[in-house]
């Protein structure tokens, strides 16, 4: 139950799936004027990516035919939380620390929703120890952008 027994391209292209944070968190790290682009980026991909992981919930759990409706509410909860966190921006403040918080933290913990449905869902073998390098890895990023 390694990593590598998953096909490459998952591998590949989720870990690649980092390189958009640590390059905001570069451009962070620079007092320079993409520092801010940086950030607001930084926050839309957090949100862009907590979404997405609702709809492979949502998804997943079609496909084993469950019929709680724990799981699709689970589901539905990094859309919103997504949309709160970039509420912010539409009313004009100009720090996202607390967004990017509030996007890190659900992203570092996901995979504890991964383990809940692996209990009723079939992952690929390797999956779970790739979704949690991924999410460790986005979620540290996100944080540490949002205290620098």
């Amino acid at each position: 139950m390694h990593v590598q027994t998953l096909p490459r391209p998952p591998i590949t292209f989720g870990l690649a799936g980092l390189l958009p944070q640590a390059i905001c968190l570069a451009l962070v790290l620079q007092d320079g004027p993409a520092r801010w682009i940086a950030l607001a980026a930084a926050c839309f991909y957090a949100a862009l990516i907590l979404s997405f992981l609702g709809g492979l919930w949502w998804m997943a759990a079609m496909l084993s035919g469950l019929r709680s409706g724990w799981f699709y509410a689970v589901a539905v909860l990094p859309s919103l939380f997504g949309l709160a966190a970039l509420l912010p921006w539409c009313l004009g403040w100009s720090w996202p620390g607390p967004s990017l918080i509030a996007l890190g933290l659900p992203l570092f913990t996901s995979p504890l929703v991964d383990r809940a449905l692996a209990q009723r869902v079939q992952w690929p073998s390797g999956w779970l120890q790739l979704r949690m390098i991924m999410a460790a890895g986005l979620g540290v990023m996100t944080i540490m952008i949002a205290v620098v």
